[in-house]
């Protein structure tokens, strides 16, 4: 019997190396992953109990709220008494521990849905204090950082940022020094972005939101959760935090939601996001969701374990490029706060080669030969490999970076495992090929 098993196993090894000769990879190719990845398997339990525990916080969410069909139907016009879209943001405020919520298709992305929140909560002479530096890119505008039409800053809003300490830490003397009379919201952003700055963990935010809530209780604390949920299994809502903002197009989404974001927090913060969101005196009462209902449901449902298969490929890339000799943050060691993983190329044809590996392991334009563009919102031409089901979705798998020093890749994302770790060595092979990367 034990010899009948070994023949099986055997056959079904000899026929996945063939489909991933297939595929592109070459046997030294597969040979190093699979190196790597026997070392990662302690580190995989953890992101599977995680998931598992995050998966039962959902699903008690769901019966909580009395999830039915009925809650799948679509609403059209003015969108008035969709009983499946208010359910949804009970589920939501019950998973995150919040009063209220709001999950919609008219949230474009996480861009807008920080905006919401921001021009919904400040007022002209408010001042907005982001204590963790520059805050991402597509921000920059948002808040007047780079002049554009429409933004905080034309509507009176002040705007001042404390930069890390060295070690990427809070600076909490200059920030106790940044807080003033104006001060009325600290926005914190929980992933690294474009910088390669450690991401925050839900107790370091924590211990943020505490320092600040000392000295002035009356300030709103929001923080920007993309690429955060779900990897822990708490939240930033749980450690004091106002406000919640992410897309529906990451982790929340589960790879289903077409469109979307959410924001989650306090009734009175959520209230006044949802006057800008809509308008005033409409707010939440309105807005169609026009039939994505059951994708937004069944994406949340799925969104753990959709959550576990990118922290995985993740810590997969880490291992992998940090054997080879490039700086990665975080490394294959240290705990995972979000599932973005920053490879530093110092070169831009090694950033250009990654991602057009990341690209050829896609199912949707595998064939398309991704080039540096001129990105909207952004300061230099950035380079996106995202062959995904839902555009620009960065829960599938993707990767991006700006073409500029130091010339870091961001990965992320990957609906499966399985998929995330072909996406490596997919990116690892045309490294080799190009003569870029020498395996050892």
């Amino acid at each position: 019997m034990q010899g009948i098993e070994y023949r099986k196993e055997s056959r079904e090894k000899r026929m996945l190396r063939e489909i991933y000769r297939e595929l592109g990879i070459s046997p030294e190719v597969i040979d190093y992953g699979a190196k790597i990845e026997a070392g990662l398997k302690e580190r995989f339990v953890h992101f599977d109990e995680v998931a598992e525990y995050n998966q039962m916080k959902v699903l008690l969410a769901m019966q909580k709220n009395k999830v039915s069909e009925e809650c799948f139907g679509a609403s059209s016009g003015y969108g008035y008494n969709d009983y499946g879209r208010e359910t949804l943001e009970k589920v939501y405020a019950d998973t995150f521990h919040t009063e209220a919520a709001l999950v919609r298709p008219l949230i474009a992305c996480g861009t807008h849905a920080l905006a919401i929140a921001l021009f919904g909560n400040l007022r002209p002479g408010d001042e907005l204090l982001c204590p963790a530096g520059k805050p991402y890119d597509t921000l920059e505008e948002v808040i007047g950082i780079r002049p554009s039409k429409g933004s905080l800053k034309e509507y009176g809003v002040t705007y001042r940022q404390v930069e890390l300490l060295p070690d990427g830490t809070f600076d909490y003397d200059s920030i106790r020094q940044a807080i003033r009379p104006q001060t009325r919201l600290v926005e914190i952003q929980r992933s690294k972005g474009y910088l390669t700055r450690p991401s925050f963990s839900v107790k370091q935010i924590g211990e943020l939101i505490r320092f600040v809530k000392d000295i002035r209780p009356d300030i709103i604390c929001m923080v920007d959760n993309c690429y955060g949920e779900f990897v822990d299994t708490i939240e930033p809502s749980d450690v004091g935090a106002d406000l919640v903002v992410g897309s529906l197009i990451k982790n929340p989404g589960g790879g289903l939601a077409p469109i979307g974001g959410y924001i989650a927090g306090t009734k009175e913060c959520v209230e006044n996001a949802s006057y800008r969101m809509t308008c005033p005196g409409l707010g939440m009462e309105v807005g169609a969701t026009l039939g994505v209902n059951r994708s937004f449901y069944q994406g949340f449902f799925l969104a753990p374990m959709i959550t576990k298969g990118a922290l995985k490929g993740a810590v997969f890339a880490s291992a992998v490029y940090e054997s080879l000799g490039f700086p990665v943050v975080p490394d294959s060691k240290e705990p995972r706060q979000d599932i973005i993983q920053a490879i530093t190329f110092g070169d831009p044809d090694k950033l250009i080669a990654f991602c057009k590996g990341i690209q050829a392991a896609a199912p949707v334009d595998s064939y398309v030969d991704p080039e540096p563009w001129d990105m909207p919102g952004y300061d230099s031409q950035v380079i996106m490999a995202a062959g995904a089901f839902v555009q620009g979705s960065s829960i599938e798998l993707s990767a991006d970076g700006p073409l500029k020093e130091p010339y870091n890749v961001y990965f992320q994302g990957g609906l499966t495992w399985e998929h995330a770790r072909l996406g490596i060595l997919k990116s690892l092979e045309i490294l080799c090929q190009r003569g870029l990367v020498r395996l050892p």
